[in-house]
């Protein structure tokens, strides 16, 4: 992780814009794993930000939705870890972004089933998961079957 920061951080100094969002995606997800919330969460602010600045927007979906990954897992309250799927899914829908919107419904999914929403959360996820005609043995159509499967019981 240590290696990936020292990356991301050499990167925003030389101000290479070029996949930033990327890179800052994968270091967010390693301080998820590690349990390290709050580092994961100022680096996606930082991303963010720089995204912002730079108008590289091809990941911004996938950063909002981190972010309401890390949001679940800490101790945010619900309501900002949904507003932070649902940003997600409104930059994915607007970029026409299929798989990121297909990882933030999944996500709005999780957690409205945590939420006693299951119907709402089935429903929503069996539309995106419709979509789809092709790459059912990927991970994320995978882990969307899994949880449609878990919601219809």
């Amino acid at each position: 992780m240590r290696m990936m920061q020292e990356g991301v951080e050499l990167n925003a100094a030389r101000h290479n814009v070029l996949n930033a969002a990327f890179y800052s995606a994968l270091l967010a997800k390693a301080f998820a794993l590690a349990a390290r919330i709050q580092e994961g969460l100022a680096t996606l602010e930082r991303a963010m930000f720089q995204a912002e600045e730079t108008g590289e927007r091809f990941y911004q979906a996938e950063l909002f939705r981190l972010a309401g990954e890390l949001k679940c897992s800490g101790n945010s309250d619900a309501n900002a870890a949904e507003g932070c799927f649902l940003s997600a899914l409104k930059v994915a829908r607007s970029q026409q972004a299929k798989s990121l919107e297909l990882r933030a419904t999944t996500s709005l999914a999780r957690l409205l089933a945590k939420e006693g929403k299951r119907d709402e959360a089935r429903a929503m996820l069996a539309e995106i998961y419709n979509w789809f005609t092709e790459g059912f043995d990927t991970a994320d159509l995978k882990n969307t079957k899994a949880l449609l499967d878990e919601l219809s019981e």
